[in-house]
């Protein structure tokens, strides 16, 4: 089920010279709906000359076309924000570069309308309205000054300053539901009574905007009055929700063994095998191509949440396009007879099974996987995504030396926020504040790749073994160089920054870890303090001066008493 809506526009120039508001709608195929939804935006220039008109349609048009290039990852608020704060910036630098635009600046309202949900982002005197069956409320607040005589001036606006602040909003849909962008040339001269019995009156969201406008101008508007009006005819799904209902009709593979099909594809050999999931090494049949097939354990079949869990991950799968990450083989809608997803199959093996193998990672070596890692780290969390399980077994080497990040299956991103807390991943590389119930942060991926590197230099771990269902105690990490001696102190201290127990003490963006390990030597970072023992072991903190006062009153009663003979 698709959304549906329904969208009317006007604009009168009214008394003014030229027109400095700008309106636009983008209501995409619906593909593009279900996930990104559909976009209207309003906006009025501020300026001389051409300024104003300049800023409003630029803000809208960059709004309405920016938008549908973010990751689809990205969450409504965080996506605008990005985009605004780029606008706001090219304004600014126009304004400075060139006289006639100088002061240009603009309001904003923009809504966005999808699944059964709306997104609201809003800063200026331009306002979002509501009408929901007799309710008819404003969702937007206008940022002008309280002062006299300066009630129109902004206070807020994009291009004014340089720090840009965006009001944000959502909340559910109702089939029916009536949202209004309007300037102040409309909603000033009409009042907030005139305008819902003009809506009540025109239920064609065309006819309705005509007819704000009209009788804006009709009440000695002066100002140049935009309307911008959409119905909800139908609620949609989002997208997601329909991708995960697949995993409800399609059943498990049996187990399958080397010769045996499946759809189009020939297995040759299971490549891996876990509590969860199997890996086969399939070919397919009309293209020859050697790919990876990843499906559940059969056991799993009635586990609805588990095969959700796998349909998840191959939707992040297909938006993770960095060749630091394997990449999903599209299928056809429909061509799947049971529940699994094809991906792209690289010759060489993962850290572990080298490890494993007896492989002696150098520190040179151990630097290079570093600095691919958090190249990797960096692709995904610009889209917003924690993988929330680094370690050596997810990190596979191909023959060339490339490093690919490995299984998503527990990542967090902003469709699974609900399910983001708790200990998912490998005991020995959860960051601290996990075991505490902390939510997963990058700060939290940066502590397994530090654990990642220094186990393969080290094979230990800078806590020690971490067995499941453990409550460890965290100290001081043990420092590397007591394993390995050859380690530089660069080298060291950039790894006891990246698992350090307080996540304010590791490195704060990927990014900030990846030009530590690239100029290294030559731009070596300040160790690390040690940890007080009062933050290390509390505990033992109290039950030392406990024992000291206890230790302390038997003397001074010694005392005493000796004192008294």
């Amino acid at each position: 089920m698709n959304l549906q809506i329904t969208v009317g526009q006007a604009t009168h120039i009214g008394s003014r010279e030229q027109n400095e508001d700008y309106a636009g709608a983008v209501t995409p195929e619906p593909a593009l709906t279900q996930m990104k939804g559909a976009l209207l935006a309003v906006a009025d220039g501020v300026g001389g000359g051409e300024a104003g008109r300049e800023a409003a349609e630029f803000t809208v048009r960059g709004v309405l076309s920016d938008y549908y290039a973010t990751p689809d990852t990205w969450e409504v608020p965080y996506a605008l924000d990005k985009i605004l704060i780029a606008i706001n910036r090219w304004l600014l630098a126009q304004a400075n570069s060139r006289r006639e635009f100088s002061g240009m600046a603009t309001t904003l309202s923009a809504l966005i309308l999808r699944g059964s949900r709306y997104y609201t982002a809003h800063v200026g005197d331009s306002r979002i309205y509501r009408l929901r069956g007799e309710q008819f409320t404003q969702l937007s607040t206008d940022h002008v000054w309280d002062r006299p005589g300066m009630q129109h001036v902004l206070k807020r606006a994009v291009g004014l300053d340089d720090f840009l602040s965006v009001d944000y909003a959502d909340g559910e849909l109702v089939v029916g539901d009536v949202f209004c962008l309007l300037t102040d040339g409309v909603w000033e001269p009409l009042g907030e009574k005139a305008m819902h019995e003009l809506l009540h009156l025109h239920r064609d969201p065309q006819r309705a905007a005509e007819a704000l406008v009209e009788n804006a101008i009709k009440r000695g508007g002066q100002d140049n009055a935009t309307a911008l009006v959409t119905r909800v005819e139908q609620l949609g799904e989002e997208s997601l929700n329909d991708f995960l209902a697949e995993g409800k009709i399609l059943p498990l593979p049996p187990r399958l063994k080397p010769g045996d099909r499946i759809d189009d594809f020939e297995v040759l050999e299971c490549l891996h095998e876990s509590r969860a999931s199997r890996l086969y090494k399939v070919r397919q049949v009309e293209t020859q191509q050697v790919l990876v097939l990843k499906t559940l354990q059969p056991l799993l079949a009635e586990d609805a949440a588990s095969c959700a869990g796998l349909l998840m991950e191959e939707w992040l799968a297909k938006r993770v396009l960095a060749h630091y990450f394997p990449q999903v083989v599209p299928q056809v809608a429909g061509a799947r007879s049971a529940l699994y997803y094809v991906m792209s199959y690289h010759e060489g093996a993962t850290l572990q099974q080298r490890l494993d193998q007896g492989q002696h990672f150098s520190v040179a070596d151990v630097a290079q996987i570093g600095i691919r890692l958090a190249k990797g780290l960096s692709a995904l969390h610009r889209l917003h995504v924690i993988h929330r399980d680094i370690k050596p077994a997810n990190l596979h080497s191909d023959i060339e030396g490339k490093l690919r990040i490995l299984d998503l299956g527990v990542a967090m991103n902003p469709w699974t926020e609900d399910s983001a807390r708790g200990n998912a991943g490998t005991p020995s590389f959860i960051a601290p504040e996990l075991f505490a119930g902390a939510a997963a942060t990058v700060q939290s991926d940066l502590y397994a790749a530090g654990v990642t590197l220094y186990h393969l230099l080290t094979r230990k771990y800078p806590y020690g073994e971490i067995e499941p269902f453990q409550h460890p105690r965290f100290g001081d990490p043990v420092p590397p160089t007591r394993y390995r001696p050859d380690i530089p102190q660069w080298l060291e201290t950039i790894l006891l920054k990246a698992v350090a127990r307080d996540p304010q003490n590791r490195f704060e963006t990927t990014e900030e870890m990846l030009l530590a390990l690239e100029h290294g030597e030559m731009q070596p970072l300040a160790a690390l303090p040690p940890t007080p023992l009062m933050a290390r072991n509390p505990l033992a903190v109290w039950q030392t001066l406990a024992l000291a006062s206890f230790l302390l009153n038997l003397i001074l009663l010694y005392l005493l008493l000796a004192g008294g003979k």
